[in-house]
């Protein structure tokens, strides 16, 4: 089987699921530098390209039966625009899956995604969940609220952005906005048990963790699991945006985007979870014991991810 997207948090994660359970994992990566630290101690065949790339993804099709694709960005840069990214290479992705023969797709979408959204990055995933519905594949998407682990892309900015803002951390909309994470182990979990399992063709699952917080809480939690202290200033998203504007454009690598401020002050949960009921799977809290590794966000490593 294929996985795209192999090196990245959920990625990495997966594959380490799917050998488990005696699948033969052939991962696709771009960063073969990345790949190399996260992937080598696991059993699995390593190919390196671009899912946008017809020939080099012909190639790494080539035999396998079912893809799991996790391939995706959160924040634009240069030619990794969402609809390129997210959008297209899907689409690209399930042509030549059905030309090597491939029949089963596992699509990591995201809670929230639709073709109507007026948020560009849930739109692009929406688009693509369209994509593969249509595919004429036996598809599964899996639709989980923000996922937090080691290396993840939400939990950790958090955590390299109240180091970068002393004694005090304005945080959008008051933190109001609801969200319901979930752990990568669960996320990888609900991949493996998908494919496992042929009553979960053709059907979409929303995944969450076991409790609704808001991102004030959330955020309480990272300083406690980081052992720091930090005043919450409650800033309206309004206010925010001109600020993350100019660090969009002057930073090569923004903490975040106008985008993605707009989906801090949203809420995101899972109203009909999955996680248990179809998985059978008791999600991991969101407790600080679980995200100690924001511990290792130091100061210079937060201004370093800047660059």
């Amino acid at each position: 089987m294929l996985v795209t997207g192999a090196a990245g948090l959920v990625g990495t994660h997966t594959c380490r699921e799917l050998i488990r359970r005696g699948w033969k994992v052939r991962a696709l990566v771009r960063d073969p530098a990345r790949a190399a630290s996260r992937l080598a101690e696991q059993n699995l065949e390593l190919r390196v390209g671009d899912i946008r790339d017809e020939g080099a993804l012909a190639e790494a099709l080539r035999g396998t039966a079912a893809v799991v694709h996790l391939a995706a960005i959160a924040i634009e840069r240069g030619r990794d625009s969402y609809e390129s990214a997210n959008t297209d290479a899907t689409k690209i992705l399930l042509r030549q899956a059905a030309a090597a023969g491939a029949t089963r797709f596992i699509y990591m979408s995201q809670n929230g995604a639709s073709s109507s959204s007026p948020y560009e990055f849930l739109r692009s995933k929406g688009i693509a969940e369209d994509a593969v519905r249509a595919s004429g594949l036996r598809w599964t998407a899996l639709k989980p609220s923000v996922i937090f682990g080691p290396q993840d892309a939400f939990i950790n900015v958090l955590a390299r952005m109240i180091r970068l803002s002393p004694l005090v951390f304005p945080i959008p909309g008051g933190g109001r906005a609801l969200f319901q994470p979930i752990s990568v182990r669960d996320v990888a979990s609900a991949v493996a048990i998908s494919l496992d399992r042929d009553d979960t063709i053709g059907s979409a699952y929303g995944l969450g963790g076991p409790a609704v917080l808001s991102l004030r809480e959330m955020t309480e939690r990272i300083l406690v699991a980081m052992r720091t202290q930090r005043m919450l200033l409650p800033v309206p998203v309004a206010v925010l945006r001109p600020v993350v504007a100019v660090m969009q454009n002057v930073l090569p690598k923004p903490p975040v985007t106008t985008g993605l401020l707009d989906l801090l002050s949203m809420d995101n949960t899972v109203p009909e979870n999955e996680i248990t009921r179809t998985f059978g799977i008791a999600p991991v809290p969101f407790a600080p014991e679980e995200i100690e590794y924001v511990r290792r966000v130091t100061l210079r490593n937060a201004i370093e991810s800047l660059f």
